[in-house]
């Protein structure tokens, strides 16, 4: 079931990579309802998409991510739709306890898969979602929630603990948990929920990487590797659960 990975980085200015996917990135955007505020995200659909990613940021981030942007990007040309949306109002992204309102993110991010499945360009794909940070606790949730819908995860620097131990024994999609080699604290953390999690499932640690991955050749080679796993689940065809 687990598998680990070492991986080497390759030169890569994560920096300039975001800026040009700024620049790039002109999906459309929509708005997603959830609870008594209308979420905010662009969908960006490659031709004949195999299957659609839904990204959950982390604390303080949201759809404008450039290290987010730069994933999406690598997976557009896999053939993944993607959706990059903002979890969280402008208002309520200034407040410190909300950003960490794992209950809240997941009823957002749920919202957003929901949305997915009914969206006329999107509703016959398999669903990914990739999570960074703590938006990694809150796909994890809702992949345990919503297993039907849910066809792999991602965490890319992520905090799978608070996502409680009761509900990452019922993840059934196959998980990637990708971390710096050099996030010291966080590697802990992801190798015992891995050790939680009863899916297909593994841990990827990409060599001389802190946590936001800022080093040369780091955000390239965790792009590289959330692309094969999607691909993998996703593109792949595997049998769809009920």
């Amino acid at each position: 079931m687990g598998q680990r990975f070492d991986s080497p980085a390759l030169l890569f200015d994560p920096q300039k990579g975001g800026e040009q996917m700024s620049a790039a990135f002109g999906g459309p955007l929509v708005s997603i309802p959830s609870g008594q505020v209308m979420l905010e995200g662009v969908l960006e659909l490659p031709e004949k998409p195999a299957g659609v990613v839904v990204f959950s940021h982390g604390s303080g981030s949201g759809r404008h991510s450039p290290r987010n942007r730069y994933v999406a990007g690598e997976l557009h040309g896999a053939g993944l739709a993607t959706l990059l949306l903002d979890l969280l109002t402008p208002q309520e992204d200034t407040d410190y306890e909300v950003r960490f309102d794992i209950d809240l993110l997941t009823e957002r991010l749920g919202d957003a898969v929901r949305f997915v499945r009914k969206h006329a360009t999107t509703q016959s794909l398999p669903i990914g979602l990739f999570g960074a940070s703590t938006g990694a606790a809150s796909a994890l949730r809702v992949a345990a929630v919503m297993p039907e819908a849910v066809r792999a995860v991602v965490s890319r620097g992520g905090r799978p603990d608070l996502t409680g131990d009761q509900a990452l024994a019922k993840v059934k999609a196959p998980t990637l948990l990708i971390v710096g080699g050099r996030d010291h604290g966080v590697i802990e953390l992801n190798q015992a929920a891995h050790r939680l999690l009863q899916c297909e499932k593994a841990v990827a640690i990409v060599s001389g990487a802190t946590h936001l991955f800022e080093e040369p050749g780091a955000l390239e080679e965790v792009a590289r590797l959330a692309r094969d796993w999607f691909v993998r689940h996703l593109a792949g065809g595997g049998a769809e659960r009920t």
